[in-house]
């Protein structure tokens, strides 16, 4: 075992604090990390303050992970001692399962380890994430970053916020003519207007903010709809293909339903504390409408949302933030007061 440092949460109601604890050391198939950088997830907040009820504690949270290689294993190819990787929400799964098998660990049946706070269903140990030092991962779940080196602070949201608007829109097959709608111009919706932007869509962005439309535009949007007025919404009637909803708390999905052009799909990738209202049945039958749900990406498809943001230049729009200044960084996260994720400098670990 090798001594690790970091921040953790102890309980529900404190601020996050210094923590030491210990990493296994690597094995055959591992890979140690020493972690540059670490975005902060609105997953992070949630799972400190136990508000889904199934956190560990101590708690390390971050899932979105830059850092360096410092050592592999004996039976890993791929990765050397220097190379530059990333780690996002997964760090194992069953490997056995259908879902796994296909290469959607994400869906793994028996529940994905995520990189802190254990199995995603419950049970087995603790797992630490990377408000930390360093990390020691399984090989088959760690990323290759191709981007530059001056880059890698605002590669770290791709981790989570990347895949996690990436997947969606490559499973709906978002390409060269689509009309895709972005709800919500968050941690989320920047990164999926970047991308769906990229892949060639025509991106209309929702918003109940007017003060975001040059924002938006600036990010790659064609058009900007303020969500709270009725005669906006009405004139994308019957429009887009695809919309991808990143809003995390309840409200009116019918509107957003009214856009779609019959056998249009809205998937869901923000996750309220408690259940939007219940959408129209008519919104849906009348005109072949669905309404989908998406959840992260698997490590396959997480290498291909790097690559691609490689490729074409995509990175996160962030606010590099001190260790020690988390707890003040939460806070802000609550208020909307960041464009658009925080990313931690470990450097600032001390």
């Amino acid at each position: 075992m090798s001594q690790a440092h970091g921040y953790a949460a102890l309980s529900p109601e404190q601020p996050l604090t210094a923590f030491a604890f210990e990493r296994r050391e690597p094995g055959p198939r591992d890979v140690r990390i020493e972690i540059l950088y670490c975005g902060v997830c609105h997953s992070d907040l949630h799972t400190a303050r136990n508000e889904w009820k199934n956190t560990l504690y101590p708690s390390v949270p971050g899932h979105e992970i830059v850092g360096r290689v410092t050592a592999v294993g004996g039976e890993v190819d791929g990765f050397a001692v220097g190379d530059i990787a990333g780690v996002g929400c997964i760090v194992d799964s069953c490997r056995t399962c259908a879902s796994c098998r296909d290469g959607e660990e994400q869906f793994c049946e028996t529940g994905f380890t995520g990189t802190y706070n254990g199995s995603i269903f419950g049970g087995g140990e603790n797992t630490y994430g990377g408000y930390s030092d360093s990390i020691v991962v399984d090989a088959g779940y760690v990323l290759k970053i191709r981007h530059d080196a001056a880059q890698l602070a605002a590669v770290a949201p791709l981790l989570c916020a990347g895949i996690t608007t990436y997947s969606p829109l490559a499973h709906w097959k978002v390409g060269p003519g689509s009309k895709v709608g972005v709800v919500g111009l968050g941690g989320l919706g920047h990164m999926a207007v970047k991308i769906a932007k990229a892949m060639g869509a025509h991106v209309v962005l929702f918003t109940t903010s007017a003060g975001k439309r040059d924002d938006a535009l600036r990010l790659g949007a064609d058009e900007v709809v303020v969500s709270k007025d009725a005669g906006q919404m009405a004139a994308q009637g019957n429009r887009l293909d695809f919309i991808i909803n990143t809003v995390a708390a309840p409200h009116d999905l019918d509107p957003f339903l009214n856009a779609l052009a019959r056998d249009g799909t809205m998937a869901l990738v923000g996750a309220p504390g408690q259940p939007h209202p219940s959408p129209g049945v008519f919104n849906l039958i009348l005109r072949r409408r669905s309404l989908a749900g998406s959840l992260i990406g698997g490590i396959r498809e997480t290498q291909e949302m790097l690559d691609f943001c490689a490729a074409h230049d995509i990175v996160a729009d962030i606010e590099t933030i001190r260790m020690d200044e988390i707890n003040t960084a939460y806070e802000r996260m609550l208020k909307g007061d960041v464009k658009y994720r925080f990313v931690i400098d470990m450097a600032t670990l001390g």
